[in-house]
């Protein structure tokens, strides 16, 4: 008789546990049955923690992680000024609301240290109390720079910065003339207008960007000045609003130019009133 042909496996067997309750027993199921109605509830709270996890990253920026994200569509994150809280498309947003403008500059450049520390020393002296004198402190020079931005490690002249002066109320930039004529009249006082024979500035490009919602006229501007020790090519863009003339510059020394020359018209185009 062959065994192997009439031999049947048994079939699996279960361990149970049985404990003595007076008369009777009572059967618990396997430690896999018993804890198999928690397993929808463990997959649940591990979504829930692996989501909060992405979200605080998002949130924070990890990795650059945001960046990335909004990288799909900078230019719905540009409208909603995301970028002036995450790099996008490798630009960053300044937004300065005391004088009520912004633009975007390279990530990686860093805010003028100069500037910086003045700001904060500006703001301490703010908490002394007057002097008997009478009369406030040392005024703003009008030519200082409200901002400014650069590569890290850089030795000024490759930049980019804001500065706002004062004007009469009544104060208009298109008085000058169209485009090329308010250009040649800034070249003309960048150089000293022939004050400074060493000095030669040549306007090579101007256009006039209009905004008809807020009702002002910026004058995008591109020029090289050059002497007997520097050589720089300069973006810059003007405007007037209210008693005050906003200019930004970004310049950059000559040999520099083809490698920024992108950047910086980003930066002159982004320029707003805010």
């Amino acid at each position: 008789m062959n065994l192997f042909a009439t031999w049947k496996p048994n079939p699996p067997c279960r361990i149970y546990v049985t404990q003595s309750s007076g008369d009777g027993k009572q059967v618990f199921p396997p430690p896999a049955d018993q804890f198999r109605p928690l397993q929808s509830v463990f997959r649940r709270r591990l979504l829930t923690g692996v989501g909060a996890a992405s979200l605080l990253a998002v949130g924070a920026n990890f990795g650059g992680a945001t960046s990335f994200l909004l990288g799909f569509s900078p230019e719905a994150a540009r409208s909603l000024k995301l970028d002036a809280l995450y790099p996008v498309g490798g630009y960053s947003r300044y937004i300065d609301t005391n004088e009520g403008f912004e633009f975007v500059y390279p990530e990686s450049w860093l805010g003028d240290q100069t500037l910086l520390y003045r700001a904060a020393g500006k703001a301490e002296r703010s908490l002394d109390p007057p002097p008997l004198g009478g009369g406030g402190g040392r005024r703003r020079n009008v030519n200082e720079p409200a901002v400014a931005f650069g590569p890290p490690g850089s030795t000024g002249e490759l930049n980019v910065s804001v500065i706002v002066s004062p004007v009469s109320i009544d104060f208009s930039i298109e008085a000058f003339g169209g485009a090329e004529e308010v250009g040649e009249a800034i070249v003309r006082t960048i150089t000293g207008s022939g004050k400074r024979p060493d000095v030669k500035g040549t306007l090579m490009a101007c256009s006039l960007r209009e905004d008809s919602i807020r009702k002002v006229n910026y004058y995008e501007l591109e020029f090289e000045v050059e002497s007997s020790v520097f050589h720089r090519h300069n973006v810059a863009v003007c405007c007037a609003r209210k008693g005050r003339l906003f200019t930004l510059n970004a310049q950059a020394p000559e040999s520099a130019w083809p490698q920024f020359k992108s950047q910086f018209y980003t930066i002159a185009h982004s320029f707003n009133l805010v």
